[in-house]
Formats: C-alpha cells, structure tokens, sequence
C-alpha cells in the first residue's frame, strides 16, 4: 500500500483545496557539474536580478540553500496504452532559460532523470518518486523544449535469467 501524506490526502478529498502539488526534476549525466533541479511551482522568489521563482526541497540529496530548483511551466503528455506505442512520456518546458536549453539539447549519451511530487507546503515531504529514468531526446527552440523521457527497458531483460542444469537447480533433476 502506497503512504500518502494527511496534507496530499485532504487536498484529494477536498472540491476546492488550496494546497499544491509540486513536481521536482532533477537531470543528471556525466557532463554536469552539477545535476539540472526544476520546479513546476514559483513557491518563493529565490533572486530578483535575474528574477527567478521556484522550491527549496532537501530531495535527491539537495541543499535548499544552494540547490534551489528553478521554475519552469511544464506540460506533460502521458505514455499510450496501445501495445505497439513506446512506453514514453514527454514533458514540454516552456520559456527556459537558453542556457538550461542549450544544455539540455547537447547531451550525446542519454541522462538519467528523476521525478517526485512534493505538496508545496512541505516540499521535504515526498508524495510520489520515479527514480533512474532516461532521457532520450530534447528537441525544441528557443520558446519551448520536449524532453522525451522513458524507463529503463524490462523487455531486454533476459528471461529466465540462469540457466536450468543440475548445478544450478537440483531440485528439477532429483
């Protein structure tokens, strides 16, 4: 059984709540000194020049003091439910920084992205996590950015994964 938060519970129950869902991303490669944190809610001002808004949260190991992270509109488009579509979902960003959108366009290896929806007044308080998904592209201008983001392929798995011989299971050759 999922836990879920008294705050995110009442928010649910309630016809009208003021309480807000947050989605926290955080991009991680290589190539980064330091991973990319977005923000689907300006809770606070974090400077004036240049003015940025966005939520301090201590998740994925983040300092609330240095690692805020920043707000930027996001669209999603769920993944199809068709059995011959890509289990892929996209998240559209709209008005970007360009340098977070340059960046985010020059990967050549496929980041790993980690998702959690955080309620705003308490954003240390984790609702729903999605850990170790890869980006597999970013295709987009100056406007808007599409990350096309998707989980690690359980079909490639090998299947049964040993071998069924004697010394590996000698329960079948008694």
């Amino acid at each position: 059984m999922r836990e879920v938060s008294i705050n995110a519970r009442t928010a649910h129950e309630q016809a009208n709540s003021a309480a807000v869902e947050v989605m926290l991303i955080t991009i991680e490669h290589e190539a980064l000194e330091t991973p990319v944190r977005l923000s689907t809610d300006p809770t606070e001002r974090l400077s004036v020049e240049p003015l940025r808004y966005g939520t301090r949260s201590r998740w994925n190991s983040a300092d609330p003091l240095t690692d805020p992270y920043f707000f930027v509109l996001v669209s999603a488009t769920l993944p199809s439910d068709q059995e011959d579509a890509p289990t892929a979902f996209s998240l559209t960003l709209a008005n970007v920084d360009n340098d977070i959108a340059k960046l985010l366009r020059s990967f050549t290896t496929p980041p790993t992205v980690h998702m959690a929806l955080v309620m705003a007044e308490s954003p240390d308080d984790v609702e729903r996590e999605a850990r170790g998904l890869q980006m597999t592209s970013a295709d987009g201008d100056a406007e808007i950015v599409e990350l096309v983001i998707t989980r690690q392929e359980i079909e490639a798995e090998t299947v049964p994964m040993d071998r069924f011989t004697a010394q590996r299971f000698p329960g079948l050759f008694r």
